[in-house]
């Protein structure tokens, strides 16, 4: 498993929330949705995107913008337009001093603003649960990133613009997938140029050495791996995969295999419904106990108390 289809694994698209907004200047909507990740392309016109800190980014057609949650934000025609609407958890939307739209802003199948061809048009993509695999990931993203068209070219564009508005049997899977790819497109794009940032075991899965225990161990987490077993695998002594590991990912295998086996037992909990013993065979625990005792002590609550809210 490579990186990025990593952070796809916690927060793959499932049911997300899709549209396309169609806008008339003078035009602003506050996002408060909390969302983990939402990504905005611009399709048509131009928008600013202010977050309450930080920079404001413009979008102009061919551009895309990623937000990383849950901090709020306003998108815009112009940064000193007021908020005509907010969105709130669950794609809820209302006017700023609280009354709901009771969708006066809807124009048809997964489309809203104020006509549907208005001079800005946006197709907008939010994931609605953030999974903790996808958080090491995650964790490493700006609040805001871009991506401008003369840097990367979207031919999901059109496909995206025709789909979106379809209302058709099993629809949402193809959106989900869509914009699973997108994110994909983007996110490569992004992690290979100048700005970034990624985490150390991202840089490392580069490495001949310590991307191959890495590789090894997301790939097969149930299997009873050992540093000597890696370092085996890896083609060098234990003594020395164990130094170059830490070093490169800045901390031990086996410490790195214990934070990888539970992000996988948190994402399971969350979900499916699948029991404690049957998460804790599937990543290489011997028991749901034993897999209950190493999760409370980094989590710091218990599986049940984990998935609990979650549900």
């Amino acid at each position: 498993m490579d990186a990025l289809a990593g952070l796809l694994e916690g927060p793959r698209a499932r049911g997300a929330f899709m549209i396309r907004a169609c806008f008339d200047p003078p035009w602003a909507v506050r996002v408060e949705d909390r969302a983990p990740l939402t990504v905005m392309l611009m399709v048509r016109g131009d928008a600013w995107i202010v977050p309450d800190t930080g920079e404001r980014l413009r979008l102009r057609a061919g551009d895309l913008a990623i937000a990383r949650g849950p901090d709020p934000y306003t998108c815009a025609d112009d940064p000193a337009t007021a908020p005509q609407a907010v969105i709130l958890p669950g794609g809820a939307c209302g006017y700023p001093d609280g009354r709901p739209l009771n969708g006066s802003m809807d124009l048809g199948v997964r489309t809203w603003g104020d006509r549907p061809d208005g001079e800005a048009v946006l197709l907008i993509g939010t994931y609605l649960v953030r999974g903790e695999i996808g958080g090491r990931l995650l964790d490493a993203l700006p609040p805001l990133l871009s991506l401008t068209s003369d840097v990367w070219d979207c031919p999901l564009t059109p496909l995206l613009m025709t789909e979106v508005t379809r209302d058709e049997p099993g629809q949402e899977v193809v959106l989900d997938r869509l914009l699973d790819l997108l994110v994909i497109a983007a996110l490569r794009s992004w992690f290979a140029g100048p700005r970034a940032d990624p985490p150390a075991w991202y840089r490392a899965l580069g490495d001949p050495v310590v991307g191959r225990a890495l590789r090894l161990v997301q790939d097969d987490p149930a299997h009873p791996w050992t540093v000597a077993s890696l370092a085996a695998e890896a083609g060098v002594s234990r003594a020395a995969l164990a130094r170059r590991f830490t070093d490169l990912v800045g901390e031990p295998p086996m410490a790195y295999l214990t934070g990888w086996r539970l992000a996988l037992a948190a994402d399971r909990l969350r979900d499916t419904e699948d029991t404690l013993g049957a998460i804790a065979r599937r990543i290489g625990y011997s028991s749901a106990f034993a897999l209950s005792t190493a999760f409370k002590r980094v989590y710091g609550v218990s599986p049940q108390e984990y998935r609990t809210p979650a549900a």
